[in-house]
């Protein structure tokens, strides 16, 4: 008989359960609003309506589900499956592990959201087959997972592998870690985006300003595209902020050394345009630590599916 997992992606506006197969393919998934602001009981509640739910959608039975994983932002103790803070659902003290595994009767492993996708890249994506692994996503702020030796690197307080928040820039950006010069104050997909604005708001003359109703609607999207058709304000804001990205990554190659980082992030669509520049800077940066040997630099593959089958797999994470 086969046996499952179910992997949760637990998202403040959605969340997804996937029934995950042994060779960590998604036989099934389905996505319901997570409906903030609600109890902690009652989004239990229906987390575990949701896992009953997608193994009925895929005539399985719960019987067959070996554990559920859940990915979840905030801080979480994984051997406990304490969440000592969510912020993003105003929850503190959660205790989402033993909850859930007393409304499932199963086993329920529970761990930051960040670290789950990261494990998923690692264990079914653009990092699979590699042994040390470094996933860093481009978004808003830059979420990274750290996994060596095939375990996710949680740290004595679970709070490792908080990559956007090292500083790259002494005494600059203030960020809401606290800090100044953070990573992510630079290298983030918001940051390119706010960057981008500064230099249309400078520079009126700019064809990126033909290309958007107005500076509401810029997004990490259109230097890019403003570049690829000749603009030479938008090709300065790129390659000002790939230089940011590769400072950072460098700093990952020359702390953990692995074999390989994805990057992902919706940015990261821009494949070779974005890579290519950046792995170039990053070899240059390192060479003389890494003996000239760069680490792969690759995009992620698995898109919003590296939550679910991360969640799914954590058992093996430990």
């Amino acid at each position: 008989m086969s046996q499952y997992t179910i992997g949760i992606d637990l998202g403040g506006t959605t969340m997804t359960a996937g029934l995950v197969n042994e060779s960590y393919e998604i036989v099934g998934k389905i996505t319901w609003p997570t409906k903030l602001p609600r109890p902690a009981d009652d989004l239990e509640k229906a987390l575990a309506d949701l896992c009953r739910a997608v193994t009925k959608a895929n005539n399985v039975d719960f019987s067959s589900v070996k554990y559920v994983g859940i990915g979840t932002p905030g801080s979480v103790n994984f051997t406990t499956g304490f969440v000592g803070y969510n912020t993003n659902f105003g929850y503190y003290d959660w205790n989402l592990g033993p909850d859930m595994e007393a409304l499932l009767g199963c086993k329920v492993y529970v761990e930051n959201d960040a670290n789950a996708a990261a494990y998923g890249e690692y264990i079914a994506g653009g990092a699979k087959g590699y042994k040390d692994a470094v996933i860093i996503t481009l978004g808003t702020g830059i979420g990274s997972g750290i996994i060596l030796g095939g375990k996710i690197l949680r740290g004595f307080n679970f709070a490792a592998g908080e990559m956007g928040h090292t500083v790259i820039v002494k005494g600059g950006r203030k960020c809401n870690c606290g800090r100044n010069g953070c990573w992510e104050k630079y290298a983030s997909s918001r940051a390119l985006t706010e960057d981008t604005k500064a230099a249309m708001q400078e520079h009126t003359d700019s064809l990126m300003w033909e290309m958007v109703p107005d500076i509401d609607h810029v997004n990490a999207k259109l230097a890019f595209d403003a570049m690829a058709k000749g603009d030479a304000v938008a090709k300065q804001v790129v390659e000002n902020w790939m230089d940011y990205v590769a400072c950072g990554l460098a700093n990952v190659v020359n702390t953990f050394e692995p074999e390989v980082i994805c990057v992902g992030g919706g940015v990261s669509n821009q494949g070779e345009t974005l890579l290519g520049p950046v792995r170039a800077a990053v070899q240059k940066e390192t060479q003389n630590i890494t003996t000239g040997r760069c680490p792969e630099i690759c995009a992620c593959e698995l898109r919003n599916d590296a939550g679910v089958i991360g969640a799914a797999a954590l058992e093996n994470s430990i």
